[in-house]
């Protein structure tokens, strides 16, 4: 027999002892991975501090109403979009977003000074109404969202910016404790990105396509952590299944003891299973010898 051969046969037998290992224990092998799973599902579900991620879209598109300059503008918004995004997480713009979610509101309407009314001297000494008066009106605000306290370098960990290749559009995306907050922190930032933008680079280009909705659950991902508890499970019971069987040197076959030990065979003795109500005793010796004197 060949070497090559010899180890194909090593490699038969070992999964051939796999496999009977497999069926035999095959109850605890379920056990470790029924239990193991739904530790793991435990932990995922009502341990872990979930997260939500919001996301927004914001679009870099330089107007022009030259059709020749048109597809060069558009190769230098598409090459710019890599600036955005180190500016849009930069400290400048992480700030205001910061100080904005302090108290976000947003001016509706500029206040109105108050205006005497303004009258017409006639030829006769009478005064004519030329304008009304108005009266001062406060400005008009609108509250975007509820208050939170995020100081930039907070900010800067929950931000995110995905581009996409030859793309105008690039994607912000915030994550947080709860979906409303994820919402609020991702609008903030790229209000606050378009707003300052032009005062950075002098450029009037961004435009947010939509303002994010509400953050959806992104962390954690139970399905998935409970099947690597499923894994897990299979894996350790396997390992310890197989460290026992290796552990264990008990002599399986009669060619360990020839070709391992290099002993002789001289026979083998059949194991023999006497019934549960047999007991052997003095007076059946005694019975058995007489009755095969008198034989």
């Amino acid at each position: 027999m060949s070497a090559e051969q010899q180890n194909n046969e090593e490699v038969t037998i070992d999964l051939r002892r796999l496999f009977i290992l497999i069926k035999k224990h095959i109850i605890s092998i379920l056990i470790w991975m029924i239990g193991l799973g739904l530790i793991a599902y435990g932990v995922s579900e009502y341990v872990l501090v979930p997260k939500y991620t919001a996301s927004t879209q914001l679009l870099v598109n330089r107007k022009t109403t030259d059709a020749n300059q048109a597809y060069t503008n558009q190769q230098a918004d598409i090459n710019a979009v890599t600036t955005y995004k180190d500016i849009i997480t930069s400290n400048v713009i992480l700030k205001g977003a910061s100080k904005y979610l302090a108290n976000p509101v947003t001016l509706v309407k500029k206040a109105t000074p108050a205006k005497k009314a303004v009258y017409k001297t006639n030829d006769d000494g009478t005064r004519t109404l030329v304008k009304k008066a108005v009266k001062a009106k406060p400005a008009v605000y609108k509250r975007e969202s509820k208050s939170y306290s995020i100081s930039p370098s907070e900010l800067a960990s929950a931000v995110s910016v995905t581009t996409t290749t030859s793309s105008q559009v690039f994607t912000l995306s915030a994550t947080a404790e709860t979906p409303a907050k994820a919402q609020a922190i991702a609008n903030a930032v790229a209000k606050e990105f378009k707003e300052q933008i032009p005062k950075i680079m002098d450029v009037n280009n961004v435009t947010i396509v939509a303002e994010a909705a509400k953050g959806t659950k992104s962390y954690p991902n139970v399905k998935m952590i409970t099947m690597v508890g499923v894994l897990a499970g299979l894996v350790i019971s396997l390992l310890i299944i197989i460290i026992k069987d290796l552990s264990d040197t008990t002599v399986r076959e009669d060619s360990f003891m020839t070709n391992e030990l290099g002993l002789t065979n001289l026979g083998e003795i059949a194991h023999i299973t006497m019934p549960k109500d047999w007991t052997f005793t003095a007076k059946t010796a005694e019975k058995r010898g007489s009755s095969r004197r008198r034989v």
